[in-house]
């Protein structure tokens, strides 16, 4: 019998994190909760942690060290707190897979530390390519670490690609849904509040990915994310918007042939392929049947009022510090909506004007990309 995989979680109450855990329960004979690492949320960690005993948990926020520390006390879990500790876990030498889903530009420090100390990488946290794609990339190759992306898109590409590791792709196209706000045109857009934005017609995701979607920032940072999983030049990626969300995207190899990868939208599909890979685990999700979708439809994205989509192609083909500012700005600009301080539309005008200020770096070393994102978020509050 195969050992099971011991998994570090870097942001277990979130969305992906509470899914992975899923997965997780329904396969006790494959995987094994290692660590379990959460910023904020003490009472779903807690809760967490007693379920599936991993090794030791560690929580963002040192107030709730203590209150952690108590409550696991009688299962002998090693309880850390702090920022330090989230980037210093990932190195214990009981973790096989690091599964990193902290949301934006905070999973950034952990990863790094997971790739120099050799695990490898199930990544749903897209910002940390976004932000220092070609540092995590060269950081990857020298240390000999797989990146298995989450993403659905991402994942689909990467199945796609499965014993075609020789072949060139000539193009890959990312899949869009369109979010809530498909079709409509700026008048509309304008007058959008955050209750509208947060439903989201197909996935179920934490607040700043489901504003991100409405608002096609998201298929942006998928679209710069790519380019690094996938070793492609910007001309290389297209994004269509397909309204079902059941072609999770294609690849397009050199030839004209092109494999898709489909399935009902389950962010658990993908989490447990990225774990699991190379193998397939059966498991008892939804099957999608052709009858029950007898029209699936395609579209071109609408960059003129959608800008964010726009923005994120400009960021990727500038380079350097560029998608990092972008994501900077982006991260305050969300925020700022779903606190009623910025309209809807006001988000893309936000990252713009950031984008205008802020310094270009061609070749970033790490200090640079956090010195860009400092300055990013200074330039983006200044903007709101």
């Amino acid at each position: 019998m195969e050992e099971k995989k011991r998994i570090a979680i870097i942001g277990s109450t979130g969305s992906i994190g509470t899914q992975a855990l899923e997965v997780i329960r329904e396969n006790p004979e494959v995987f094994e909760v290692e660590v379990l690492v959460a910023h904020a949320n003490s009472d779903l960690l807690i809760q967490q942690a007693l379920e599936f005993n991993p090794n030791a948990v560690v929580i963002g926020d040192e107030k709730q060290y203590q209150k952690v520390k108590d409550a696991l006390l009688p299962k002998d879990i090693k309880v850390f707190a702090g920022a330090k500790a989230i980037e210093q876990i990932v190195e214990m030498e009981t973790v096989d897979v690091v599964l990193a889903c902290v949301v934006g530009y905070a999973g950034l420090a952990s990863t790094i530390n997971a790739i120099k100390h050799k695990k490898p990488i199930a990544l749903a946290n897209k910002e940390t390519l976004v932000v220092a794609g070609e540092l995590v990339t060269k950081l990857a190759r020298e240390n000999g670490v797989n990146i298995y992306p989450v993403d659905s898109e991402h994942s689909a590409i990467f199945q796609c690609l499965v014993g075609e590791w020789e072949n060139k792709i000539e193009k890959i196209y990312l899949t869009a849904s369109g979010g809530p706000f498909r079709g409509k045109d700026k008048a509309f857009l304008a007058s959008v509040k955050k209750e509208q934005a947060l439903k989201h017609p197909n996935w179920t995701m934490g607040a700043k990915i489901t504003i991100d979607s409405a608002s096609l920032m998201n298929k942006g940072l998928e679209v710069i994310e790519a380019k690094w999983l996938f070793n492609l030049s910007p001309e290389q990626i297209d994004v269509i918007v397909h309204p079902q969300s059941i072609v999770h995207s294609i690849v397009q190899f050199e030839d004209g042939s092109m494999k898709a990868q489909m399935g009902l939208p389950d962010m658990k599909l993908p989490i447990q392929y990225a774990m699991a890979y190379p193998k397939r685990i059966r498991n008892t999700f939804p099957r999608f049947d052709f009858l029950n979708y007898p029209n699936l439809t395609f579209e071109k994205p609408d960059l003129d009022t959608f800008t964010n989509l726009a923005l994120a192609f400009q960021a990727l083909k500038s380079g350097g510090n560029m998608p990092c500012v972008l994501n900077a700005a982006n991260e305050v600009a969300v925020q700022a909506f779903l606190n009623d301080k910025v309209s809807f539309m006001g988000m893309s005008q936000v990252v713009q004007n950031t984008m205008a200020k802020v310094g270009f770096i061609k070749n970033p070393d790490y200090s640079q990309y956090v010195e860009s994102d400092m300055e990013a978020r200074i330039a983006a509050v200044e903007e709101l």
